[in-house]
């Protein structure tokens, strides 16, 4: 009983990470081995289009300790996130990549932190951000300082890699929105905190499945998920150039009347295309509120299981599969 309100549940998402899963699981295996701590791995397959599954599937059916789970496509990291805390059993889980990016040496502070220390959400901070472009960088700086101008959440240097108590993954589990951000959710939901600084790791195998569009995509996604100021500062601006278009009208009116009324086709134009631009603008910004909206009302799923695979504890040759 005392292992299994000690145990560890480490949520892995997994996509497009054959080449290297095995020899992920085997360190982060090795690290909590020599720190005694009892854990179980939830791996979760996010619709990989390579042999991901099938590594999984050998994993799963070469300890007892591994559960593999596999979505029926494509639904994105955070809702492959969901499904593995959704099916872990741990009194605390664990959320990491598959790369070894997230290094497995400071677990056992992690872990520390929160059976001695009573610590409910320990997250991993990034000291370093690794290889990363100037460009990639600038763009992560600006989001970050958006989102904490906007909602108040300060993910500076945040990352995914973060364990959270079973108290905590249940107050997380219960936020009911279909389009997640779990960084900013398992902010959001507080609880006592701590956090374990560590530098990037280069990748081992493979290359980063984030492009700049799907990093944009998040960005806008978890600012709109967490703040309305996009909708506020299209009125603010709507106003200004409301006030502005007064005065013009009355500088104009002005003219006319003192019959001293220049040629302005020139300015009109620009007016017309100022004007027209922000109505795209702010039509837009309206648009992505209206898209979540429309998605929550929906009422999908987060994600579809098509396996779930594990090796029965009471027989070495008996695999028990859910779908």
């Amino acid at each position: 009983m005392q292992s299994m309100n000690q145990l560890l549940s480490v949520v892995i998402p997994v996509y497009n990470e054959g080449e290297g899963i095995a020899h992920a699981i085997q360190q982060i295996s090795k690290t909590l081995v020599q720190a005694n701590i009892p854990h179980e791995f939830v791996l979760v397959d996010d619709g990989s289009r390579d042999h991901s599954w099938d590594e999984l599937l050998k994993l799963a059916k070469g300890s007892d300790n591994i559960l593999s789970v596999k979505l029926s496509r494509n639904f994105g990291k955070e809702a492959a996130l969901c499904a593995g805390l959704d099916h872990a059993k741990g009194a605390c889980c664990l959320c990491m990549d598959s790369d070894l990016q997230h290094p497995p040496e400071i677990i056992p502070e992690m872990y520390r932190l929160w059976k001695d220390d009573g610590v409910e959400v320990v997250e991993g901070i990034k000291k370093h951000r690794g290889r990363e472009s100037i460009s990639y960088k600038l763009s992560a700086k600006i989001f970050y300082q958006l989102l904490k101008k906007t909602s108040g959440i300060n993910l500076e240097n945040a990352s995914d890699f973060r364990l959270l108590d079973r108290v905590a993954v249940e107050a997380w589990k219960s936020l009911p929105e279909r389009s997640t951000f779990f960084r900013g959710m398992s902010t959001w939901i507080g609880f006592s905190r701590a956090q374990v600084s560590f530098v990037v790791a280069p990748r081992e195998n493979g290359s980063t499945k984030w492009s700049f569009f799907r990093l944009a995509r998040l960005g806008l996604s978890a600012i709109t998920s967490f703040s309305a100021a996009p909708l506020y500062l299209s009125a603010t601006i709507g106003c200004a150039f409301l006030f502005l278009f007064v005065l013009l009208l009355g500088w104009t009116l002005y003219m006319k009347f003192m019959g001293i009324a220049a040629d302005g086709f020139t300015t009109v134009i620009s007016l017309q295309l100022i004007v027209g631009g922000l109505l795209l603008l702010s039509v837009g910004v309206i648009g992505i509120y209206l898209e979540k909206i429309y998605e929550e009302v929906k009422g999908r799923p987060r994600y579809l299981i098509h396996r779930v695979v594990a090796r029965n504890p009471t027989s070495s040759n008996s695999i028990v599969r859910e779908g």
